[in-house]
């Protein structure tokens, strides 16, 4: 399977910048993944598609402001960190700009000296580990000098960190959003309890791997970034007993999705259990836990599209991809939705 099987041509002003005002005004492309035939939705009305027996699956992760400028401290040269993960304490695997000024014992002041940071070895890809130095709480020094880390292809400046943020956002940790959850507010979450619809969380710690292009020619050939994730007894327990009585798995995003396949035996049983997960979802796998997809538009060629090739067919899923197109969709992070089930 060849990686430009998954290309499809974007116009520029398409690609979503801002976020709307209300969360779920969002347009919301409805794919039947059985038939290919499409319907065209506002997101809010998504109760129209959900039963009183299914469980929506939601990623609980909250994204850092892991971008952070500071300066060398003996040339005064700027400098740009991203935090992608913590190795220990204060330990972070790091992505720098420029390298090539980050050598071991680099040290790096950020908001004149109120976080300093000082690099000591080296990780995967040339990013650099950097031991961090401090008085009082790092996350809130990190809120106070961080940004959000948006993603390359948004250029407007986010007025509102929290846009970037979905409304049930626990655990820190992702240097970005899980997207398809940005589309509901905490009354949409309501109506849809209200309904009869369970809702069960789980967490993955979303890296910047998942903007990285697909280098590989071949498909199977590409390596996934690594991902923590975690799952709970209760959360286990609930989608066990939803499948159990018949019930839908509709997952919120891809990260919730590789998060339960990574989780599940290979009868589609889960247990409590937490670590990091590799897993590479494209058309061939056989999905054993979920049985339905909200999620938004992804980049050409991108490990996201294959995930929802997978689930619903690559012919189908461009051909949606092209009408939505024609209609105008807002595309990406801060975009439209696409329901598939």
């Amino acid at each position: 399977m060849d990686v430009k099987d998954f290309s499809y041509d974007l116009p520029q002003e398409l690609i979503a910048q801002d976020p709307l005002l209300d969360r779920s005004s969002s347009r919301m492309m409805v794919l039947d993944k059985s038939f290919g035939t499409v319907n065209h939705r506002i997101f809010s009305e998504i109760t129209e598609y959900l039963k009183p027996n299914d469980c929506l699956v939601l990623n609980n992760t909250k994204v850092i402001p892991a971008r952070l400028y500071g300066s060398k401290e003996q040339t005064n040269a700027n400098i740009e960190i991203l935090l992608l993960k913590r190795r220990e304490d204060d330990v972070w695997e790091t992505l720098v700009k420029p390298g090539r000024k980050a050598k071991t014992g680099t040290k790096i002041l950020f908001g004149g000296g109120l976080l300093t940071g000082e690099v000591v070895g080296m990780a995967e890809e040339g990013n650099r580990l950097i031991r961090f130095s401090y008085e009082g709480i790092f996350e809130e020094i990190l809120d106070r000098l961080g940004q959000m880390p948006l993603p390359p292809y948004i250029t407007h400046t986010l007025q509102d960190k929290n846009r970037y943020q979905t409304v049930y956002a626990k655990y820190d940790g992702s240097a970005a959003a899980p997207t398809a959850g940005l589309h509901f507010t905490p009354e949409l979450l309501d109506r849809i309890r209200d309904m009869g619809v369970s809702i069960a969380e789980v967490t993955l710690h979303v890296g910047l791997g998942t903007f990285r292009p697909v280098k590989e020619k071949e498909v199977c050939k590409h390596h996934m970034h690594s991902e923590f994730f975690r799952i709970d007894a209760k959360a286990a327990d609930l989608i066990n007993r939803t499948k159990a009585e018949g019930g839908r798995i509709i997952s919120v995003g891809t990260t919730s999705t590789r998060t339960l396949e990574s989780a599940a035996d290979e009868r589609g049983f889960l247990t409590a259990k937490s670590g990091w997960t590799e897993i590479f979802i494209y058309p061939g796998y056989r999905f054993r836990v979920i049985d339905g997809l909200i999620t938004n538009f992804h980049l050409p060629e991108s490990t996201l599209l294959m995930l929802v090739s997978a689930l619903a067919g690559r012919e189908r899923v461009l051909s949606a991809y092209e009408e939505a197109i024609r209609r105008k969709y807002r595309f990406f992070s801060f975009g439209d939705a696409m329901l598939i089930i």
